[in-house]
């Protein structure tokens, strides 16, 4: 295989990641989370969501992975590291930002202390707590929507 092959299949890799992991964060901040605040009882509701998410958790694990890793092995292949250096490449550094972000959380700050902190929070205050993480989840589903959209603008030449 050529290298322009090997670019292919890791674009296609890297798109296909980013609609499993995006299109995750998306489910989980417009339709899990608003669902499950909707639930009386605090016990059922924290119990509900932890076994859901955790099912989720696997898949954005794995496809985070796989995008970051593609990602590096196309910027490898076009040799584009110094677009980091170049303002008008600014969808790269959020898109960067945003997958450092997300695997902070899901491969350190999670398993360390964040599930446990969370767990303790909602036993606290249900509601609170529940807002909170949704206010998050809106915040990282924006910037995510917001380097997904000047990533497919940016790669096709277009500069803002």
């Amino acid at each position: 295989m050529e290298e322009y092959d090997y670019f292919v299949i890791a674009r296609a890799v890297h798109v296909l990641g980013v609609v499993l992991w995006i299109g995750g964060v998306a489910f989980v901040t417009t339709i899990l989370i608003p669902a499950v605040k909707q639930i009386a009882s605090p016990q059922e509701r924290l119990e509900l969501f932890e076994q859901l998410e955790s099912k989720f958790s696997f898949q954005a694990k794995f496809v985070t992975l796989a995008t970051g890793i593609s990602g590096y092995v196309m910027l490898d292949i076009i040799n584009g590291w110094d677009r980091y250096l170049h303002p008008q490449f600014w969808w790269m550094h959020l898109m960067t930002l945003v997958w450092l972000m997300f695997t902070l959380v899901l491969f350190v700050f999670e398993p360390l202390f964040l599930h446990k902190w969370f767990h303790e929070q909602a036993v606290i205050d249900s509601e609170k707590t529940f807002n909170l993480i949704h206010k998050m989840h809106i915040f990282l589903l924006s910037l995510s929507l917001i380097a997904v959209a000047g990533a497919v603008a940016g790669s096709h030449g277009y500069a803002f």
